[in-house]
C-alpha cells in the first residue's frame, strides 16, 4: 500500500465511525483531553479544510483564520463529508505528493504533510471509536505503516502538546496496540 491509498483508508477508518455517532453521543468525551466528540470531529474537519488550500500553494497567512469557527454547523456529518471529499480530491491530483506545503511551523514537504494527516486520522479513528463504543480495530496493513511513521517521528514529537507521553503496551502487542500506546492513548 503507498501513502495516498493508506490516506484513503485512513480517511475511511474515520468516517465509517463519524457515520455511527448517534445524536446523542456529540458530548461524549474522548481519550483527547479536553475534547468531546463533536470537537473531535471538529478538529478533523478544520483540517481537511485546510488541505485543498495548502496544497493549491496557498500560504498559512493567505487562508489567515478562514477556518476559525465552528465548521460543523448544524450537521457535523454532511460538514465532514464536505471537508473529507474535497481535501481527498486534492490529495488525488497527480502531483501532490511532490509539492512544498506552508503550515504553521513553516515549509514542509506535501508527503510529510501527508504522512501527518494519515496518522491524525488513523489515530482518531480510533478515539472516536473508543468514545462512541463502535469497533475500535483499524485496518492491520495501515496500523503498520502509521507505526512505522510515528516510531521515526516520536522523539522529536517528545515535549508537545500533540500527544501524551507513550503508554507501555505488551513486548509480544499488535501494532495497533503499538501505536496507540505510542501515542499515549490507554489501548
Amino acid at each position: 500500500m503507498d501513502l495516498i491509498q493508506a490516506h484513503g483508508l485512513a480517511m475511511t477508518e474515520f468516517d465509517r465511525r463519524v457515520r455511527e455517532i448517534a445524536p446523542e453521543q456529540w458530548a461524549l468525551g474522548t481519550p483527547c483531553r479536553e475534547w468531546s466528540v463533536r470537537d473531535l470531529v471538529g478538529h478533523l474537519v478544520y483540517e481537511q479544510l485546510w488541505a485543498p488550500e495548502l496544497l493549491a500553494g496557498c500560504t498559512v497567512e493567505q487562508v489567515g483564520d478562514r477556518f476559525d469557527h465552528d465548521n460543523l454547523g448544524d450537521d457535523p456529518l454532511v460538514s465532514w463529508v464536505v471537508a473529507a471529499a474535497a481535501a481527498r480530491e486534492a490529495w488525488l491530483e497527480p502531483s501532490a505528493l511532490t509539492k512544498q506545503v506552508s503550515v504553521s511551523f513553516g515549509t514542509i514537504d506535501a508527503e510529510e504533510y501527508c504522512w501527518q494527516m494519515t496518522a491524525d486520522l488513523a489515530v482518531h479513528a480510533w478515539d472516536l471509536a473508543r468514545s462512541i463504543g463502535a469497533d475500535e480495530r483499524i485496518d492491520p496493513g495501515l496500523a503498520s505503516m502509521v507505526l512505522e511513521y510515528v516510531e521515526r517521528n516520536v522523539e522529536e514529537w517528545s515535549g508537545t502538546s500533540a500527544f501524551d507521553s507513550p503508554v507501555p503496551v505488551a513486548p509480544d502487542a499488535d501494532d495497533q496496540t503499538r501505536l496507540i500506546g505510542l501515542l499515549g492513548r490507554k489501548p
